[in-house]
């Protein structure tokens, strides 16, 4: 076995959170039967009550995790408030989890719209025709609001929504959690140092 396979294998040994969480994810795109990509993305309100949903995880790098939404959603708007979220993966075919805790940046112009022309056609129109998380009276209302969007931009490009971006989370705190035997679960903890680009790394009991 290399060094690089032995470092993998134990996942303790790794001192560079966010290649370790690549690694991981490469691991569960090849196990996972459904959306390896799958994140639960927690908020709060403006009352202070916890939110949380599930999205796709769309794109990461050195900077962040990338999600994208419609800003007038809920997430968006809490998001928008506070400029903080947090961000839960769990792989059960690995039995592993990781969290992300970090401050909010909005991408670019270039990088949302990229993104935005990336989707099926069908998506880009139901961008146009959701007014996400805002009562709806019907069924029926959603399908015709589809159709005159779709009516609207039947010839040509479907342009990005004015209020449909994307966040990026920028992690100051990364937790990796390994099933084990008996509830003795390895868990490790990595944190940013006095807001640098180092990375502090703590074991926590399980």
């Amino acid at each position: 076995m290399s060094t690089t396979e032995i470092e993998k294998a134990d996942f303790t040994t790794r001192d560079e959170p966010l290649q370790l969480f690549a690694d991981w994810l490469e691991e569960a795109r090849a196990t996972e039967p459904n959306d390896p990509t799958a994140m639960s993305v927690a908020t709060v309100d403006a009352d202070g009550l916890p939110n949380v949903r599930m999205t796709l995880l769309k794109d990461f790098d050195e900077r962040g995790l990338v999600f994208y939404t419609n800003f007038e959603s809920q997430k968006g708007t809490e998001i928008l408030a506070s400029r903080k979220a947090a961000l839960g993966f769990h792989w059960k075919s690995l039995r592993r989890q990781v969290r992300f805790r970090g401050p909010v940046e909005v991408v670019s112009e270039e990088e949302a719209d990229a993104y935005f022309k990336s989707r099926p056609r069908d998506s880009r129109i139901g961008a146009w025709a959701s007014q996400q998380s805002r009562p709806l009276e019907s069924k029926f209302a959603l399908e015709k609001a589809v159709a005159k969007f779709a009516m609207k931009h039947a010839i040509g490009d479907v342009p990005r929504p004015p209020y449909w971006s994307g966040f990026r989370v920028k992690p100051v705190y990364i937790e990796f959690w390994k099933d084990g035997a008996f509830r003795l679960h390895d868990r490790i903890v990595f944190q940013r140092d006095g807001g640098g680009d180092g990375w502090s790394k703590t074991r926590l009991y399980p």
